[in-house]
């Protein structure tokens, strides 16, 4: 059966992904304004009156902006672990109706399994997300300080992933409008992937059965499409993994929709 996913946009300031089976229709994230993402969703013939459930990976903003109207207002399900859905809760002063999972857990919603699973950043209880369909799997691991065994192990079998490169280590040291405290958490092992630490990644999870490489949450001022795009290709090469398309992610307009 076919699948397709659309990066609806990802970045520092908002992040948002559409996940579409012939049964369920999903956004992993609600990021950017609920208007942005009416407007973003209406680029692809979509509406958010038709989405199944909202996969919500933790509570920080650019994740969440616009969950309150999507969920609430439309009555779309929240899926989120019971500590993120308890800050979500207490950060936007609303109750959400949905499901809550314990993490580690898988479930179904329609024709897509949801794995789960830890990952390492400085918010609630986050998690990363594997997506299973009958077209393939499609792994999201947007925000995480480093990538720990159980990340490795959960996300290798994705036919297409989403995978953080944030910043670039030399532009976010020399940057002179981040306070130096900002920039250890930024480059923590609770914080964000830098572009190496991307490639590392990748390193460890690619197969054969990975496809297409979603580089994303790239930040305006501290990394470049181009220097995030170099060093993770370069490493592809090193590997002989050339039947691996690499496509960065922009925060200011969807990527083109990709099909399974």
């Amino acid at each position: 059966m076919p699948c397709s996913i659309t990066i609806l946009g990802s970045g520092s300031g908002g992040n948002c992904a559409y996940v579409e089976t012939s049964e369920t229709r999903l956004l992993i994230d609600a990021g950017f304004s609920a208007r942005q993402i009416r407007q973003r969703l209406a680029g692809i013939g979509r509406a958010p009156e038709s989405l199944t459930a909202v996969l919500v990976t933790h509570e920080h903003g650019d994740h969440v902006q616009g969950l309150p109207l999507i969920a609430q207002r439309l009555r779309i399900p929240v899926y989120a672990n019971r500590l993120t859905l308890d800050a979500l809760e207490f950060q936007q002063k609303v109750r959400f109706a949905g499901q809550v999972f314990e993490t580690g857990a898988s479930f179904d919603i329609g024709d897509v399994r949801v794995d789960t699973f830890s990952i390492p950043h400085d918010a609630q209880d986050p998690v990363g997300f594997l997506l299973r369909t009958d077209a393939g799997n499609i792994g999201f691991l947007t925000d995480l300080g480093h990538a720990t065994r159980l990340v490795v192990e959960r996300i290798r079998n994705a036919n297409v992933l989403m995978l953080e490169a944030n910043h670039d280590i030399k532009l976010l040291q020399d940057d002179a409008r981040r306070p130096w405290s900002l920039k250890q958490r930024i480059m923590g092992r609770h914080g964000h992937l830098s572009n190496d630490a991307a490639a590392e990644t990748i390193e460890q999870i690619v197969s054969e059965n990975l496809r297409h490489l979603y580089l994303g949450h790239l930040s305006k001022d501290c990394n470049r499409p181009e220097l995030a795009e170099q060093k993770v290709g370069q490493r592809l090469q090193r590997l002989g993994a050339s039947h691996v398309r690499v496509e960065v992610t922009s925060q200011d307009a969807p990527s083109p929709t990709y099909s399974l």
